[in-house]
């Protein structure tokens, strides 16, 4: 195939792709935002400015914002307050974590590993973990979901 082709069939596959939007919440009145599309562009510094303006964020040890949703793949920032302990749970998928700003105490049955700016781990599916904000933090939680059978 040559490269007219590749390229003829690319434009096509995102002309065909259909974009998914966030619909406005009374948490989120601005809504509308991209969620799924052939390309996605994910402004952290914006979405950071946006979950510390929030109640949640005021009123609560915590918020979060989903940035990309897929049938398949997940994105979520979320904004701990130090001290915030998101207690211990399992994932359905596999997932990452990534820290942005702050530091984390991640903890498994067997293994507790502290996460600062700019390191990540990946973690298996069905594992349990607990997360401990050790300062204010900001991470990219990344999760694999299950396809849907067609």
């Amino acid at each position: 195939m040559g490269l007219e082709n590749y390229n003829l069939i690319l434009n096509n596959f995102y002309k065909i792709m259909e974009e998914k939007f966030n619909e406005a919440t009374q948490q989120r009145p601005q809504g509308d935002r991209v969620m799924d599309a052939g390309i996605v562009t994910i402004d952290i510094p914006s979405f950071i400015a946006q979950v510390k303006q929030e109640s949640p964020w005021k009123d609560n040890d915590r918020n979060a914002i989903t940035v990309f949703k897929t049938n398949g793949m997940r994105i979520v920032l979320i904004a701990l307050h130090a001290g915030a302990e998101m207690k211990t749970h399992t994932a359905e998928g596999v997932i990452s974590v990534q820290v942005i700003e702050g530091k984390i105490k991640f903890n498994t049955e067997n293994r507790s590993v502290e996460l600062g700016e700019g390191q990540m781990l990946a973690l298996h599916k069905g594992i349990p973990h607990g997360v401990l904000a050790v300062k204010e933090t900001i991470f990219l939680l990344t999760l694999t979901t299950t396809l849907e059978d067609k």
